[in-house]
């Protein structure tokens, strides 16, 4: 499933009655993606207002709640050629709803309402920049390497951060961070278009919206956060 075409290739190297086809690939993709957030959206709510989230957050099970997400992710990233269709969606599924489990905790720090503003600005600012990445006739690939040596930074700044607890050093992250996940919508977006080119079987292709959608759902989700930082209103 690795990609051998750039966009411009896949352009010129498919009749246009694939239009058809490539519209229903991305809105699958999409429908997956936006399926996942609304999940991750549920479960984070209804752990924050039952008060699973304050139980769990009091016991060694919240470190098991961090980090199974990132667990999950990487074990369907690296097997998901080897799962029936079936267990890929199960595995996306559950993996929205441990990262809503585990993102809980933003409902008791922000308020409601500025929750509520900034994910409609992350949704404008992702529609707009997924929109340019499907139209756009430039190759992006060529930002590929400087966006993900961006997003390593952003991680290895983050754990440093743990233990420095500095809001001057959040700040910029936050900010990189929106810049970095802004060019990573548009590139993914691109990426994905160009993979549907490639010659694949019903279940290959249902795999491949999967994993698709996964990048966009951590795209989004990613840009949220580092906005939500920025943009929220703490609870008193």
């Amino acid at each position: 499933m690795a990609d051998q075409f750039t966009p411009d290739t896949a352009l010129r190297s498919v009749p246009l009655q694939a239009d058809v086809g490539l519209r229903q690939y991305m809105l699958r993709v999409y429908n997956y993606m936006a399926g996942g957030l609304a999940l991750t959206g549920l479960v984070a709510y209804f752990a924050a207002s039952s008060g699973l989230y304050q139980s769990i957050a009091r016991t060694p099970l919240f470190w098991i709640v961090l980090l199974a997400p990132l667990g999950l992710v990487l074990f369907l990233s690296f097997r998901i050629e080897k799962m029936s269709l079936g267990t890929a969606q199960l595995s996306f599924w559950v993996y929205a709803a441990l990262v809503g489990l585990s993102l809980a905790g933003i409902f008791l720090v922000y308020t409601g309402a500025s929750i509520a503003r900034v994910f409609f600005i992350t949704a404008g600012t992702f529609g707009a920049m997924s929109l340019y990445g499907y139209t756009t006739k430039r190759d992006l690939a060529q930002f590929g390497s400087f966006l993900f040596m961006g997003l390593i930074g952003i991680v290895i700044a983050g754990l440093v951060n743990i233990f420095i607890a500095s809001t001057a050093l959040q700040m910029t992250i936050s900010v990189i961070g929106v810049i970095v996940f802004v060019g990573l919508t548009a590139w993914d977006t691109q990426r994905i278009r160009a993979l549907y080119f490639q010659a694949d079987g019903e279940v290959a292709a249902g795999k491949k919206a999967i994993m698709g959608a996964l990048s966009l759902y951590l795209d989004f989700l990613n840009l949220f956060l580092m906005l939500l930082q920025l943009l929220g209103d703490r609870r008193r």
